[in-house]
């Protein structure tokens, strides 16, 4: 369903075209993970659902894949207005 959207995230992740929030820095902390895990999180993963962000109107995706280890990890990202991925945050399962 939003296989178009996913393959837009994937090359701009491809290019290093994002950034991270600092909550999905942190959250990335906490639960271990580094960015190589973000990044095959995103690579390996499907969008599961698209959400409507209360106060921006902006679309944002929930995505879930795995990490180099195999955990199972879940990625919120949207496109920015600059058109970069922005990596909103990141947890383990």
């Amino acid at each position: 369903m939003f296989d178009n959207i996913l393959q837009q995230i994937r090359e701009k992740l491809d290019q290093r075209f994002y950034v991270m929030t600092l909550h999905a820095e942190e959250e990335m902390e906490d639960d271990g993970l580094s960015i190589l895990d973000v990044e095959q999180g995103i690579f390996t993963g499907e969008i599961l659902e698209r959400q409507k962000d209360r106060n921006t109107g902006e679309f944002k995706y929930r995505i879930r894949g795995s990490t180099l280890e195999g955990d199972v990890v879940e990625v919120i990202v949207k496109l920015g207005l600059t058109g970069k991925v922005v990596i909103i945050t990141v947890y383990l399962l």
